[in-house]
């Protein structure tokens, strides 16, 4: 196990938006994490992610399996992109993909996701957006939330760091508790990582 810098670099890897990685580099940069947003790689060449990150002067690159030419191909060329910044912490933020086994073992224990639900509920395989929230609703639950947790080979498996919890309120839809269950990531991940870094919480691989 590899010891973290006390201010470590952070890689993301994001299909979309990238909300948490905004949130993060937003509290990395106004001091609240002590930690330096390095890199950031999207498998969609469109994303909103790699035009804001080009705003903001974040090192960026389009990595996906059509341009590096397989998916394996593709696992490769994010792990050597990763390290060769280098990269201590990983963070997903609405990536789309499954990690392949290069990336999962360059920086094991070290890839961090955040997740829509209280995990384990409504966890795995097809559970992400706006199914995890209409699953928790058609279960009458009256509490979800966010989790914090280490990727490994298995969706949503991997040891839980954090969980913040949110209300259902009654009328709710899948939008409504999407919009309150995020806000709580965006709150949730940057806190996170803070602790990791003052090591309030331990990592496997760190």
């Amino acid at each position: 196990m590899t010891a973290l810098p006390a201010r470590p670099a952070i890689g993301f890897l994001a299909s979309h938006n990238g909300s948490a990685m905004r949130a993060i580099v937003a509290a990395c940069r106004g001091g609240t994490v002590p930690a330096e947003p390095a890199l950031l790689i999207s498998n969609n060449r469109d994303s909103v992610a790699l035009a804001w990150a080009d705003e903001v002067g974040l090192a960026a690159r389009h990595i996906s399996a059509k341009i590096a030419g397989s998916d394996a191909a593709a696992d490769v060329a994010i792990a050597d992109a990763l390290q060769a910044q280098p990269v201590d912490l990983v963070v997903l933020s609405g990536y789309m993909r499954k990690l392949g086994p290069a990336t999962l073992a360059a920086f094991k224990g070290r890839i961090l996701n955040v997740h829509p639900s209280l995990l384990p509920k409504f966890g795995g395989h097809g559970m992400y957006g706006a199914r995890v929230h209409e699953a928790v609703l058609a279960a009458g639950d009256r509490e979800t939330g966010a989790t914090i947790h280490i990727v490994d080979g298995e969706y949503d498996q991997g040891p839980i760091l954090a969980q913040a919890r949110v209300p259902v309120a009654p009328g709710d839809t899948p939008d409504t508790l999407a919009a309150r269950v995020q806000a709580k990531e965006l709150e949730l991940f940057p806190d996170t990582l803070r602790r990791i870094i003052a090591r309030e919480i331990a990592l496997p691989g760190a």
